[in-house]
């Protein structure tokens, strides 16, 4: 799996972005999101019970992402199609706002996504910045769901450029601007 200062490989994917007929796939690619910061995580599957929950909970925070010029991109080594049924049987999934691509083998390969043993995409988020490195890299076991909200205060705390301590939360002092005042 790449980590944090490894450059983000290039990668081309097809994208379910809506359930609207006619309008349900589009071709994406890093290069959509060239100098932006980038919130990419993978769900091991379609269909299943703590996937949902998560691409739920990164569909709530959109605007959050979007405070901080952050995209959301989803997906999993499912492929689109799968996505928009999905999607269309799912209450919660219906009103998505963010894409879910289909992690492509050569987009596996390159993140290096593919769990050893059961064959499908880890449980893994990314924060990439607008220079294309991976900044934060993080994956859980298959059978329990990340913490959004960590994920925003990652991103909040990169987005400092500074030294921020365990626990630190957006508008608390920074352990630079802490080691400024005391001296």
């Amino acid at each position: 799996m790449l980590v944090p200062g490894q450059q983000s490989p290039e990668w081309k994917a097809k994208a379910c972005v809506s359930i609207e007929k006619g309008k349900e796939f589009k071709d994406l690619s890093n290069k959509d999101y060239a100098g932006k910061w980038l919130i990419l995580y993978s769900y091991p599957k379609d269909f299943t019970f703590v996937c949902p929950t998560e691409i739920v909970e990164f569909d709530k925070k959109q605007k959050d992402f979007a405070d901080r010029g952050a995209v959301v991109v989803g997906g999993s080594t499912d492929n689109e199609h799968s996505h928009l049924a999905w999607r269309q049987h799912h209450a919660d999934l219906k009103g998505l706002t963010h894409p879910l691509v289909f992690i492509n083998p050569a987009m596996a390969q390159g993140f290096g996504l593919l769990h050893p043993g059961a064959g499908v995409a880890l449980r893994a988020t990314f924060i990439i910045d607008p220079n294309g490195v991976v900044r934060y890299a993080t994956v859980n076991d298959l059978s329990v769901g990340r913490n959004i909200d960590e994920v925003v205060r990652v991103l909040d705390g990169l987005q400092t450029d500074e030294l921020c301590p365990c626990n630190w939360k957006k508008g608390e002092d920074t352990l630079t601007q802490k080691m400024k005042k005391a001296s």
